[in-house]
């Protein structure tokens, strides 16, 4: 078994990677996962992709958690995989995981109640899509009941150098609310990219690595911000920039409308290619129940108009 600090320096290399994979990366994958990483000349593995809970030969405490989401029609094997998004949204300080299987005593389910002894923190991929997961970072198992075949899990203060599980209410409802922030997001952008099959609303580019999920009405907005497909479009980098700069309109009718001011100018084919949106129509998803809401197009178009 690995000394204390053998299993820290893993840990904190371990921690390390998975920051550099998610500053590239919108959502992290099965492939993205798989390799693990480098140590010290060895390959260290991040997760077992049959299990949920991991620990590594090479380590004494448990490394990782994950989270799965189902795919639409398949068995939800455990609880946890579809109470986690609700209990973060709810604004609960920590989510429930549940055990592998009915014994409490199992391997996996020990890992977890040594990393809950030892308070080391973890890794937890929490699903927001089929195969795809947010890295959150760190997390740590703060109750395990052997009656309720349930751990607990709390998350720590995100971009802290020291992986310390957070001590006071404020620390723990900061932490909450930057997983909510990112989950928010990460839900939403691949709910509406999905809907729109993985294309441009405006230009077709067919890369969701370089798509973003702009809001038609802000989400600050309680009545109509809310984070579900008719509330969005999926657009590159530039095009969402040109959205957000109310450059470029949507009316209710799904028209294009470019502001004057990008018509006026002459700078190049980026710039023409922006131009040429004005008079066509937005692409929409194939189900009619994902199209952009008319009642909130209006109103955002009713800005545009006036900041045109």
């Amino acid at each position: 078994m690995a000394d204390a600090a053998h299993d820290a320096a893993i840990r904190t290399a371990a921690f390390e990677h998975v920051r550099r994979l998610s500053e590239t990366r919108a959502y992290l994958t099965a492939a993205d996962l798989r390799p693990g990483f480098a140590f010290r000349g060895e390959r260290i593995p991040l997760v077992n992709p049959q299990r949920g809970i991991f620990k590594p030969r090479q380590m004494r405490y448990l490394l990782s958690i994950k989270t799965v989401f189902p795919r639409p029609g398949g068995r939800v094997w455990y609880d946890d995989q579809r109470e986690v998004h609700r209990q973060i949204f709810a604004g609960d300080e920590t989510v429930d995981y549940a055990f592998m299987g009915r014994d409490p005593d199992a391997a996996d389910n020990r890992w977890l109640r040594e990393a809950f002894e030892a308070q080391v923190p973890v890794l937890y991929f929490l699903g927001i899509a089929p195969g795809r997961y947010q890295a959150i970072l760190p997390a740590f198992v703060v109750g395990w009941d052997a009656a309720a075949l349930k751990a607990r899990l709390a998350f720590g203060v995100p971009e802290q150098p020291a992986l310390a599980a957070p001590e006071t209410a404020v620390e723990r409802r900061y932490a909450l609310r930057a997983v909510k922030q990112r989950l928010h997001q990460a839900s939403f952008r691949e709910a509406v990219i999905a809907a729109y099959g993985g294309r441009c609303a405006l230009s077709g580019l067919p890369e969701p690595l370089l798509l973003d999920a702009a809001h038609i009405v802000a989400d600050k907005d309680e009545r109509f911000g809310q984070p579900i497909v008719p509330n969005g479009i999926p657009l590159s980098k530039i095009h969402h920039a040109a959205f957000d700069a109310h450059l470029i309109g949507i009316d209710p009718d799904y028209r294009l409308h470019v502001s004057d001011r990008l018509l006026e100018l002459n700078d190049g084919p980026m710039l023409e290619a922006l131009k040429r949106l004005h008079g066509g129509t937005l692409h929409r998803p194939r189900r009619e129940k994902d199209w952009p809401d008319r009642d909130r197009l209006a109103l955002r178009f009713e800005r545009f108009k006036a900041l045109a």
